[in-house]
């Protein structure tokens, strides 16, 4: 008897093992077949539609200049700094002039002397003329009387050697003054030389604009083409955004565009382009579109990010559905709506796409409700599972 009653207890606890095994084979089973998966919806509506054309850039003046010396020289004085608005002509810093103002005033001498000297010239040709005349007066005077044979030829040809000498005289004296004149000439050039290098002690700003950077200091020795000062023009300021080449033929310019600059995420700033690349990354296979920036933010720096929108298409009273509701099987896109229950699926046919919806050409219409699952560790969706809404 006892061994009959260990048996049945035995086959007993095998069949309450078996039980639990069935019930939770049975509980994971209408969890993953009929419990109901959590869905929320989202009503189809009408409304406008803009595709854009996305690029990121950096922010870029159209007009800008290296402000430094024509001269070698140290810098005395800077007057601006970065930050500081400039307009043109004003002075921005100055070098040492002390040299170069004892170099004018040796050429304004040089040049007084060549003056006198073409005085001098003037003069010694004056005389040079008067004693020819008086030559030629004596020249015929003996000619005249050596023909009536009251002078010897004697007399003749000492009057001839004198009018020779005289014209010598005078040839010599005009040489001498043009090579005075041309004296004249050479330091008045040096003299405009050494007026100019002493102009170029001052710089100015060549056009209005801001001063982004400042590079040197008074006491530092600069040469040509060191940058003192960095100046733009904040008229036309412009994003360089790099786009996908595959665009190219949806953009021209006078585009509208909208900017985002990354320091300020959540609101955009109007634009236009401006002009299209004509040459593109060959490793990247983008291209440059320049969009110029008709408002800025209030503190903004030129080089730093942005992200520009380019509009391509706009439509008006036109179905839409958020991009991110969008799901596709086999490659065909589509929604899911509820009938009965249950999950269905629904092809649709797209159109326009925009930032964040799309047009919806086909297959849903306004009022239509679709059902999607949030989170990503969610069950899938798929045709004929029970839904409920939450």
């Amino acid at each position: 008897m006892a061994y009959r009653r260990s048996t049945w207890r035995r086959r007993l606890w095998r069949w309450a093992q078996l039980l639990i095994v069935l019930g939770a084979a049975a509980g994971v089973g209408y969890w993953l077949f009929f419990k109901p998966i959590p869905v929320r919806e989202h009503v189809v509506a009408r409304g406008e539609i803009v595709a854009e054309v996305m690029g990121t850039g950096t922010l870029e003046a159209r007009r800008q200049a290296v402000i430094s010396p024509k001269i070698s020289g140290l810098i005395t004085s800077v007057l601006v700094d970065q930050g500081d608005r400039v307009e043109a002509g004003q002075e921005l810093f100055r070098l040492d002039d002390e040299d170069l103002r004892r170099q004018v005033e040796v050429s304004e001498s040089n040049l007084a002397a060549a003056r006198a000297g073409v005085d001098r010239q003037v003069a010694d040709r004056q005389r040079s003329e008067a004693v020819l005349a008086q030559a030629r007066i004596d020249y015929r005077r003996v000619e005249d009387l050596v023909a009536r044979n009251s002078a010897s030829s004697l007399e003749l040809d000492k009057a001839t050697e004198a009018l020779r000498v005289a014209e010598a005289d005078l040839s010599r004296a005009e040489a001498a003054l043009i090579e005075t004149e041309k004296q004249v000439i050479a330091a008045e050039k040096t003299l405009e030389y050494h007026v100019a290098r002493l102009g170029d002690t001052v710089v100015t700003a060549p056009f209005d604009g801001l001063i982004v950077r400042r590079d040197r200091d008074p006491g530092s020795i600069v040469m040509p083409g060191s940058l003192v000062l960095a100046l733009i023009a904040t008229d036309e300021l412009w994003v360089s955004a790099w786009v996908d080449e595959t665009e190219m033929d949806r953009l021209r310019p006078g585009q509208p565009a909208r900017v985002v600059f990354r320091a300020q995420p959540n609101q955009t700033f109007a634009g236009e382009v401006a002009r299209l690349g004509r040459e593109a990354d060959r490793e990247t296979r983008e291209f440059l579109v320049d969009v110029l920036v008709r408002e800025l933010p209030a503190n903004w720096a030129v080089g730093q990010r942005a992200e520009a929108y380019i509009e391509v298409a706009r439509k008006q009273d036109v179905t839409l559905l958020p991009a991110h509701l969008v799901s596709r099987r086999a490659g065909q896109p589509g929604a899911w709506v509820a009938s009965g229950g249950k999950a269905q699926w629904r092809d649709i046919t797209l159109g326009l796409r925009g930032h964040e919806v799309v047009e919806v050409v086909d297959g849903l219409a306004a009022g239509d409700t679709i059902i999607f699952v949030a989170g990503a560790k969610a069950t899938p969706l798929a045709p004929g599972k029970r839904v409920t809404v939450r």
